[in-house]
């Protein structure tokens, strides 16, 4: 193919270069300070009681919901689309959801249980299906069968084929669990990271500089970071 006839950006001298860049730094500046406000604005979102205690089959036998929170107060549960209908069955799981874990990274876990948030799959597939593909693609990520559950239907990730996407965010008190937040389709896509999971939870990234509720969990910026192999040394 010729070259010329590639698509590509205007050429311009550097100057205007730089004036057009600035301009739009600025926009996404203001975009940062907007998804800021709407990250305030969801840690202070009303939530809901889950009444039912849900059993999931997992690679340590059966769990309840409490254990996926590995005795952390906040819980991030990925609804990864993993039944008939989907594509890929009964081998595979969707290759949206695969393509959203896959953002995830191994090493995220470390980073968000160092501000008390475990993270969890769950899936309508019988366990053995999910293992083998968990395994397939190399996922560390804790991942469950709601198989013989109504957990789906009842926190309502179906849809008229089958099962649906998303992410739930869970908050535990005791052995009581509430629902704070969920979001699905392309509100999932600037959460695969952990900044955007952190921004998704009640409390937040639990920095001084965000505006939280009264007596909210806090500490100074960046004083929580550590390399992903460093947390508790």
């Amino acid at each position: 193919m010729n070259a010329t006839a590639e698509p590509m950006p205007k050429v311009v001298a550097e100057r205007e270069w730089r004036q057009a860049l600035d301009t739009m730094l600025a926009k996404e500046k203001a975009l940062t300070r907007t998804r800021d406000a709407l990250a305030a604005e969801r840690r202070r979102l009303p939530m809901t009681k889950i009444e039912k205690s849900y059993v999931f089959d997992g690679a340590d036998g059966q769990v309840g919901l409490l254990d996926l929170f590995d005795g952390r107060p906040q819980l991030l549960l990925y609804h990864f689309m993993f039944a008939p209908g989907v594509h890929g069955w009964p081998s595979a799981g969707c290759p949206g959801c695969s393509m959203f874990v896959d953002n995830i990274g191994q090493f995220a876990v470390p980073h968000l249980s160092a501000r008390g948030v475990s993270l969890a799959l769950v899936s309508l597939a019988p366990f053995a299906s999910i293992e083998a593909y968990r395994k397939r693609m190399s996922w560390p990520h804790r991942w469950v069968s709601s198989a013989n559950n109504s957990f789906n239907v009842d926190l309502g990730i179906t849809t008229p084929s089958g099962e649906a996407h998303g992410l739930s965010v869970l908050l535990r008190r005791g052995d009581q669990v509430f629902r704070t937040y969920f979001t699905s389709r392309r509100g999932c896509e600037a959460l695969g990271n952990v900044w955007g999971f952190l921004d998704a939870t009640p409390y937040g990234r639990q920095e001084t500089w965000e505006d939280s509720p009264p007596d909210w969990p806090q500490s100074r910026p960046y004083k929580w970071w550590r390399r992903h192999d460093e947390y508790g040394s």
